[in-house]
């Protein structure tokens, strides 16, 4: 063995850089959904405050005539 460490203590260390990576990976994905939802969620309040714009201008110009 290398310094004569155990093979298993590097399995572990290993183990831990794997564990850490996967994390992250998916700490992104979790990054990526949200921002999604968000996006979606967004567009539903904007397409709502359109409505709202429209149905307020039909209002105006119906009074207007």
């Amino acid at each position: 063995m290398i310094l004569g460490v155990p093979w298993w203590v590097f399995a572990m260390i290993l183990l831990i850089f794997v564990s850490g990576y996967m994390a992250f990976r998916g700490m992104v994905a979790e990054r990526r959904m949200e921002q999604h939802f968000i996006e979606q969620e967004g567009e539903v309040y904007m397409e709502r405050v359109r409505k709202g714009r429209e149905l307020k201008e039909r209002g105006k110009q119906a009074t207007d005539e």
